[in-house]
């Protein structure tokens, strides 16, 4: 049943009433999918590892950088430009050596996520962006398995279940996503360091309560939590009719409305420079610390100033992590620009 050595790991755990030989046997034979490995993903699959959930997919195609540190506590310098998903392993399996792990190290696609999906008991969502999380709703409900939502920005963070024995999706919180670039990732507009520990720890909460069945799963119900203020109120939601999901989308990018702009990566544009005209759309701050020449016009300024704007060679337009710019670039066509206009893709993030 458990070993002398697995008693021990988890002796706090196992002497809950709640929780006990039997809860913790569930825990064992239980098998959970995080999707990401970042902000959100660190915490979860810490505390689901401690907690001794017997096996962990983890999947998630980024690598550590300097910029993650600040809230993705699992890592150190030592591991910038490594695979998160494979640093992650690395290290939690000295934290509970009793847990086995799958790594994919790669994005969750249309493609791949129904067969991942059937492997697990359990779906925790870590992703940070609108195409992943409805790709990752519509998959759990076709494969009937639960989905642990959490969400941050800034200073506030959700959590929920959805999915749960036939409950509200997140289709029925969210039938449609927000407009083009309305809402700013963390490289974008920040995040408080520890904001991601918290939601992801109630994130993991959530899955031992499903896993041991004790407790309220927050299924129907929506958690806010507000770090500037530390209140948290929750909301109540109904099942819809857009929780019925017989099959996926077709494109969940189009469907999110994210933009396929003409785009060039910053090391090829230091190889062509001279072939383009550069408008860097951050802000004066910004722009003082760290900047590849061109134009400056911050976004806010941009509709009043497009007269400035050149349009005798491409356009290349930047910002620090190509958001803005890409909101810069449907401006521009919308104010009929005539020009070749191409996002720096991932901004100048990497190279700062």
């Amino acid at each position: 049943m458990f070993s002398k050595e697995e008693h021990k790991q988890y002796n706090r755990q196992l002497i809950l009433n709640e929780v006990g030989i039997e809860g913790q046997l569930k825990l064992k034979n239980a098998k959970v999918l995080v999707i990401g490995a970042g902000g959100l993903g660190c915490p979860i699959i810490q505390y689901l590892t401690a907690a001794g959930i017997g096996r962990i997919g983890i999947i998630d195609d980024d690598v550590v950088d300097q910029s993650n540190l600040h809230r993705q506590v699992l890592y150190t310098h030592e591991d910038i430009g490594a695979s998160k998903a494979e640093t992650a392993v690395k290290r939690l399996s000295k934290l509970n050596p009793f847990v086995s792990f799958q790594v994919f190290n790669e994005r969750l696609t249309k493609e791949n996520a129904i067969e991942y999906f059937h492997k697990f008991d359990i779906i925790v969502d870590g992703s940070d962006n609108f195409p992943t999380r409805y790709l990752a709703n519509d998959a759990s409900v076709i494969t009937k398995k639960p989905l642990v939502f959490g969400s941050i920005f800034k200073f506030e963070g959700q959590v929920t279940v959805f999915n749960m024995e036939n409950g509200p999706s997140y289709r029925c919180l969210f039938p449609n996503p927000p407009g083009v670039n309305e809402v700013p990732n963390c490289s974008e507009i920040g995040v408080l360091g520890v904001l991601p520990g918290i939601i992801g720890a109630l994130q993991a909460n959530e899955v031992i309560k499903l896993i041991c069945g004790f407790g309220e799963v927050l299924s129907g119900r929506l958690l806010m939590f507000d770090a500037l203020s530390l209140t948290q109120n929750i909301i109540t939601f109904q099942r819809s009719i857009n929780a019925g999901i017989s099959e996926l989308a077709e494109d969940y990018e189009m469907f999110c409305g994210v933009i396929m702009q003409d785009s060039i990566v910053l090391s090829e544009l230091n190889d062509t420079l001279d072939k383009y005209n550069l408008l860097d759309v951050r802000t004066d701050l910004e722009r003082e610390e760290y900047n590849i020449g061109g134009f400056h016009i911050p976004l806010p300024e941009l509709p009043n100033r497009l007269d400035e704007v050149p349009t005798e060679k491409p356009l290349v337009v930047y910002c620090k992590a190509g958001v803005r710019s890409e909101m810069a670039i449907s401006l521009l066509k919308d104010h009929g620009f005539i020009g070749e206009l191409i996002n720096l893709e991932g901004g100048l993030y990497f190279s700062s």
